[in-house]
């Protein structure tokens, strides 16, 4: 049998000050110089979460900001059942580590947002939600007294190690500034015809939708909105329909929905003739160029020589 030499463990158990525990974990602490991500002892030694939520949590931690960490993207991922790792996804979220925040889109329509917070009781006393972590100086965090296990000696000090993720990411709070309103449409010009049609339009919305009755203060400032979409030849009908078809149930600011509706629906104008006429009976026509050695002009659809002057280059 061939003799057994020392191995790296080995030498490293030798060079760790003090006498060695005789059972229990024994530490040995390697500064880490990249890919690495920080977690607080409140979350690895959770008295109350369970095994599969810890384990779970710390990974969520881990991932860059936009990582899919649903159900199905945790089950894909690991071993454990989509059962046990909803448990887990409930266990992070009644503790405060996994929050669902509802905002509004640029579309007007409200999503949840999925976030996680590596201190929630440091969220509570800041009021604010912070998706991707603050890196802290690299002291490391006392674990609590174990009777049997000394603690692990500290790593040697180091410049403060910067994680490969992306910068913390801060959710505005819901006292920050609204984005400006898109203007209504304006007509190019607002004919007494078409303020005619339009008023009688947004007057009669209450007829095929009880809940968009509409004062007059409203009616006037919403006959621009409508005189725009008439002037690009949308029929009366189809506005209408535009404008109550999917109502949200109750209607609380009818005028709002109108307006919003009339601005972020407005359909293009319609094509002329020559934009709808095949490609094929259209003439092509090639501009003139001047060329670049005689300076007489020829058709071509980009810059240079006429045939003359590249023959003549040719030959010689």
């Amino acid at each position: 049998m061939a003799t057994q030499h020392p191995n790296a463990l080995t030498r490293a158990l030798a060079e760790l000050p003090g006498p060695l525990p005789a059972f229990g974990v024994i530490h040995i602490a390697i500064p880490h110089t990249s890919r690495f991500t920080v977690v607080g002892n409140h979350l690895a030694q959770h008295a109350e979460l369970s095994l599969v939520a810890i384990g779970i949590g710390v990974h969520i931690q881990s991932l860059p900001v936009g990582s899919l960490v649903g159900i199905k993207a945790l089950t894909a991922r690991f071993a454990e059942g989509e059962m046990r790792i909803a448990a887990a996804l409930r266990e992070l979220e009644a503790h405060g580590y996994l929050r669902r925040a509802h905002v509004r889109l640029a579309n007007g329509r409200m999503a949840t947002r999925t976030v996680f917070c590596n201190q929630p009781g440091a969220l509570e006393r800041a009021g604010r939600v912070v998706v991707a972590p603050k890196v802290p100086p690299a002291v490391p965090e006392e674990a609590p007294a174990v009777p049997e296990e000394p603690p692990a000696p500290p790593p040697a000090p180091e410049p403060d190690p910067v994680p490969e993720s992306h910068p913390p990411v801060r959710v505005p709070p819901r006292t920050a500034p609204k984005p400006p309103r898109r203007p209504l449409p304006q007509p190019r010009e607002l004919t007494p015809e078409l303020r005619r049609t339009a008023s009688a339009i947004l007057a009669d919305l209450r007829s095929h939708a009880k809940e968009l009755v509409l004062s007059e203060d409203d009616i006037e400032e919403l006959i621009p909105g409508v005189a725009a979409w008439l002037e690009r030849e949308v029929r009366p009908d189809a506005i209408r329909h535009a404008l109550t078809a999917d109502l949200p149930k109750p209607p609380k600011y009818p005028a709002k929905i109108v307006r919003h509706r009339l601005t972020v629906l407005l359909p293009p104008p319609l094509p002329g003739a020559e934009e709808l006429a095949p490609a094929a009976h259209r003439p092509l026509v090639i501009p003139l160029q001047n060329c670049d050695g005689c300076d007489r002009a020829f058709r071509s659809r980009e810059p240079g020589r006429c045939r003359g002057c590249r023959d003549l280059a040719a030959a010689a």
